[in-house]
């Protein structure tokens, strides 16, 4: 004779939400994050050159 198993505990599912997304702030309504950047060395400004230059600029 064989027993069932025992059910498992189901996760929550995500709840849809229907606020008016105007009513929030935006992260661009603040000036926080606005040309800054992290402050670093030459070896990690010029890995990031490189990673952001364009392909066609090779």
């Amino acid at each position: 004779m064989s027993t069932a198993p025992e059910p498992r505990p189901r996760e929550p599912k995500p709840a849809l939400v229907f606020d008016d997304p105007l009513d929030q702030q935006s992260p661009d309504d603040t000036d926080r994050g606005w040309g800054e950047r992290p402050s670093g060395d030459s070896v990690s400004d010029l890995k990031r050159f490189l990673d952001e230059k364009p392909p066609h600029h090779l």
